[in-house]
């Protein structure tokens, strides 16, 4: 008798699972961005909750965490229940820069988050206020070089990926520039706009419009080629050997999460980044659409992790 209700118990402990696999989702899901509204991450994300929320069935909710170099956003869903209800959106400086930025960090990046799909891979750009008199990457190079310690750059947050990206410029170019950090891209965009700061180098996407309008000179932009849509825009690399950095974008969950969730997840990514209204609206703010087995992203996260680690170390000293 005994045998056999535990016979029972381990075919409904090996169906549950797939059952509830199956079902999902049945309410809701909340999409964590690391970071204060407005930044490129946030818009990112806002665009990716509505369509997935449709393919999914589900409405997906987006969660500004910031603070911390992304890092509290991050644990917040390195910690949350593994039942797929809880995503991060992050990118380059969340996954690839902070394991090495932040030695003591609360979670581990490759062992406490389930990798999903890459989502979106976002171009730099290297933009000034208007007032600057510098029209080039050269011409802010010399003035820089004139006067140290005096041009200020304004970044997401110390840590993050348009942190690392000014840093990286100033050590490349032998330059002492002043690091200003905000919480989040979007207070760093307000303040350069106000001239508060006098440049910045970050996603290309929410810069759009004002490089439109007119209160923001765009220098250059920090890909290895210049984009089809902006060919009259040179590189960093083209006035300055060796730059180049993008922002590329992933969704993970919390480790343990069950694989046929992952797997419902990536598909509903893959789906809407097959979207023509999706692709248009990523390109339009110089974005390329991404997609990623799982598996994939995981690697290549690795070889990200390793690719920026000398990096980080070189402009953390």
């Amino acid at each position: 008798m005994k045998s056999s209700i535990l016979a029972v118990a381990l075919v409904f402990a090996t169906l549950a699972p797939q059952t509830f696999a199956q079902n999902y989702p049945t309410k809701p899901l909340r999409m964590v961005v690391p970071f204060a509204p407005g930044g490129p991450t946030d818009l990112l994300a806002r665009l990716v909750a509505q369509k997935l929320g449709e393919n999914l069935g589900q409405q997906v909710i987006v969660d500004n965490r910031g603070g911390a170099g992304g890092t509290i956003g991050s644990e917040n869903v390195a910690r949350a229940n593994p039942d797929g209800y809880t995503m991060l959106l992050g990118h380059i400086g969340i996954f690839a820069v902070n394991p090495t930025l932040y030695p003591k960090l609360a979670y581990d990046v490759q062992k406490d988050f389930a990798p999903v799909s890459l989502v979106a891979d976002i171009p730099y750009g290297m933009v000034t206020h208007p007032a600057l008199p510098a029209q080039t990457v050269t011409e802010l190079i010399k003035l820089a070089r004139s006067s140290p310690k005096q041009l200020l750059y304004g970044s997401g947050g110390s840590g993050g990926a348009s942190h690392l990206a000014g840093a990286y410029f100033g050590m490349l170019a032998k330059i002492d520039i002043t690091h200003v950090a905000y919480k989040g891209a979007g207070p760093a965009l307000v303040d350069l706009l106000a001239g508060e700061t006098s440049m910045m180098i970050t996603g290309l996407t929410p810069l759009m419009p004002h490089i439109s309008a007119g209160r923001l000179r765009l220098l250059a932009i920090g890909n290895q080629k210049r984009l089809t849509i902006l060919p009259k825009v040179p590189t960093i690399g083209e006035s300055l050997k060796g730059y180049e950095v993008t922002q590329w974008y992933g969704i993970a969950v919390p480790a343990q999460t069950p694989n046929e969730i992952i797997a419902r997840l990536n598909k509903g990514i893959t789906t809407l980044m097959a979207e023509n209204d999706v692709r248009e609206k990523l390109s339009a703010g110089g974005a390329d659409p991404l997609t990623s087995t799982p598996e994939a992203f995981g690697k290549f996260i690795r070889t990200e992790i390793a690719r920026w680690a000398p990096v980080v170390r070189a402009v953390s000293k």
